[in-house]
């Protein structure tokens, strides 16, 4: 079908009368410099479709270039002119290959500016999601004169009760508390014809799936549900049947882990993996890496070893206040700090181009877990580089994801091709969408002073509600000796 459709837009001309190819119309946009790095087939094996075979509007497609968008990928190839058509969607493709885009480009099309209604609802799991999502559609959607607001718990509800007060046409944000706002009837979704769930897999677990139930009742029956992410377990699937009609189903899961992610583990004792840390900052080449702990008390340990050693660090976590974690995520996604450690609450759909380093400071107990972790790296088809650390107790983990994710993580070797996950120029590398980058862009290692515009001359603090800022105050030459603990586990199945 979709095949089918692509045809019949492709032969179509946009609403003014004016050829799709016609360039013209382009010469005055402000377009981002062209991204030229290196990109793997997850998202450049397309049709060759154009975004002006979709029949956009012309105001939309000044959005998508403007904010540095050349061609679909094969999730929007897709997922585009289907879901403008209005059929329900079950889209399931890798992470870090374009999925937003892929529900945002066509609920801006089918939203009419003229209406003060609430016309779209995304659903994310985290707080951190919903802003990055109700940003791209701002970005996209701003020469519409769309309303978008983004609202999640954590907050006041004050402000969001004001905010709907205005025309809203598009809100993001999570569960919990659009249902707080729809039960008290100040969001009204009774006119609402889009119902959009990313990370579908998450918002349809035990702890969401009776909230999501509740909402669906807000809206018209004959309301449009899409569900968009990566895995979709048997939970997905009992709420398809209940709740949506023939949706369309979309895979691109031929293999789980993005191709131009590295994986690689170090087999150390748990005492010895600081020092191993220690050794990969001096040895690798950073742009900016994320670090993952099993345990919000571990993050903040781990962030404050991490600044004593010398190297910018952040922490977040779930147990922090929303306007620290608001900031952090702000912060890092600006390239103020080089390093983030967080527990799983990143792990979701977070987009931050400058990451091409993940390390697993605690290695995940389930697949799911691990590759959302991993995909934070190698975002749309670029390079990334993922470390596990790992210990005897984790040996079983290990085999059980090689095995769930049909990959085989390789023993660290004694020196990590660059080229495996550095591009020559970091600078070209694009910054969060709609944000300018501030300073120069140096990469990290061994030699350099660490008191660089990353610490932004922040004050180490730790403790509960504020993410950690550390000196890093030039105590950068790391210890080069040993750390990585080679030895390997069993590949056999552990008895």
């Amino acid at each position: 079908m979709a095949d089918r459709l692509a045809d019949q837009l492709q032969s179509s001309h946009l609403s003014d009368g004016v050829p799709p190819r016609n360039e013209d119309w382009k010469q005055n946009l402000n377009i981002p410099a062209k991204d030229t790095r290196q990109q793997t087939e997850d998202v450049t094996k397309t049709k060759g479709l154009e975004f002006e075979n979709f029949a956009l509007k012309r105001d939309l497609l000044m959005g998508i270039f403007e904010a540095g968008f050349e061609k679909p990928s094969p999730i929007q190839e897709e997922a585009i002119p289907v879901a403008l058509t209005g059929r329900d969607i079950l889209a399931r493709a890798k992470n870090g290959t374009g999925k937003t885009a892929a529900f945002v480009i066509p609920a801006l099309e089918r939203i009419n500016p003229k209406i003060s209604k609430i016309q779209c609802l995304i659903l994310v799991p985290t707080r951190e999601l919903a802003m990055q999502t109700s940003q791209v559609c701002k970005t996209l959607g701003k020469h519409l004169g769309v309303n978008v607001m983004v609202t999640t718990g954590g907050t006041g509800l004050r402000d969001d009760i004001l905010r709907l007060q205005e025309p809203v046409h598009i809100v993001v944000g999570t569960p919990g508390r659009i249902l707080d706002l729809a039960g008290k009837n100040v969001a009204d979704l009774s006119e609402c014809p889009m119902f959009i769930m990313d990370e579908a897999d998450k918002l349809l677990s035990v702890e969401f799936t009776p909230v999501i139930e509740q909402l669906l009742q807000f809206h018209p029956k004959d309301r449009q549900v899409m569900l968009f992410s990566a895995t979709f377990p048997l939970s997905v699937k009992d709420f398809s049947d209940k709740n949506m009609t023939s949706p369309y189903e979309i895979n691109l899961m031929d293999e789980l882990t993005l191709r131009g992610i590295t994986q690689y583990y170090a087999f150390v004792e748990e005492k010895q993996k600081v020092h191993c840390l220690n050794t990969l900052f001096s040895k690798l080449q950073i742009n900016q890496s994320i670090i993952f702990c099993n345990s919000t008390n571990r993050v903040e340990l781990l962030a404050k070893k991490i600044t004593e050693l010398g190297y910018s660090c952040f922490y977040s976590h779930a147990r922090m206040q929303q306007h620290a974690r608001n900031r952090v995520f702000h912060d890092f996604r600006n390239g103020v700090c080089r390093n983030l450690v967080c527990s799983d609450l990143l792990t979701r759909g977070i987009d931050i181009q400058a990451v091409n380093v993940v390390i697993n400071f605690d290695f995940p107990k389930n697949a799911e877990t691990y590759l959302h972790r991993i995909g934070r790296s190698g975002r749309f088809g670029h390079l990334g580089l993922a470390i596990n650390l790992i210990n005897w107790d984790d040996r079983f983990n290990l085999y059980n994801i090689e095995r769930d994710l049909g990959t085989e993580i390789q023993p660290i070797p004694a020196s990590i091709d660059k080229s495996l996950y550095v591009y020559e120029n970091p600078e070209s590398i694009p910054r969060p969408i709609s944000n300018v980058p501030k300073g120069n862009w140096q990469p990290q290692n061994g030699q350099q002073n660490a008191n660089s515009q990353y610490n932004n001359g922040s004050r180490g603090r730790g403790g509960r509600g504020r993410g950690y800022r550390g000196r890093g105050g030039g105590n950068n030459n790391a210890s080069n000796g040993g750390g990585r603990g080679r030895g390997q586990p069993p590949r056999d199945p552990p008895s």
